[in-house]
């Protein structure tokens, strides 16, 4: 997810204040990482910057002033192009626990190892999102979904692997 493409849709609803979007960010984006301050007012003032949005208030406050930022006609042209976009499907063909097995095995290390300890991490993770999901919201309960499916593929390409290791060694070299 691109920060600033979802921060022009946020302030597409109405304008808003930098702590209002970050507010906003991380209730239904950011709720394994949300936004720093910092990257907030540097993502407003790039969008800025690029006419994507104005300041269209500015009043004081207890510290500094408080700037309400509104999308213009370039930042709501641009969202909606975004918007309307499929993302592109990523097979992922290179990915790191591909690397650290196909390395393990080269240089002859605990390649079996590592994924008996990758399995157990990524069943920790499974069932963290499983009681998100039971306790959860309905945006909770899909998000969790969402890691969920992309764990189960990772497990069940880890079992593979699992089963393979030797035939991988012998093509890597080893």
């Amino acid at each position: 997810m691109t920060v600033p493409l979802t921060l022009l849709g946020l302030m597409e609803r109405r304008p808003q204040h930098g702590y209002d979007l970050k507010r906003d960010y991380d209730t239904w984006f950011g709720r394994d990482k949300p936004l720093s301050y910092g990257q907030i007012y540097n993502t407003l003032a790039r969008l800025t910057r690029d006419g994507k949005v104005v300041v269209s208030d500015i009043a004081p406050g207890a510290g500094p002033d408080r700037k309400q930022y509104v999308i213009t006609g370039d930042g709501a042209t641009e969202f909606d192009a975004w918007l309307r976009s499929p993302v592109e499907p990523e097979p992922h063909l290179q990915t790191t626990l591909f690397a650290k097995v196909t390395l393990a095995l080269m240089l002859e290390r605990d390649a079996s190892g590592y994924l008996d300890r990758q399995r157990a991490a990524h069943l920790r993770r499974m069932r963290e999102l499983t009681e998100v999901k039971r306790s959860g919201s309905l945006v909770d309960a899909l998000l969790a979904d969402h890691g969920l499916f992309h764990l189960e593929a990772d497990l069940r390409w880890i079992e593979l692997t699992t089963a393979r290791l030797d035939q991988l060694a012998r093509e890597v070299g080893r």
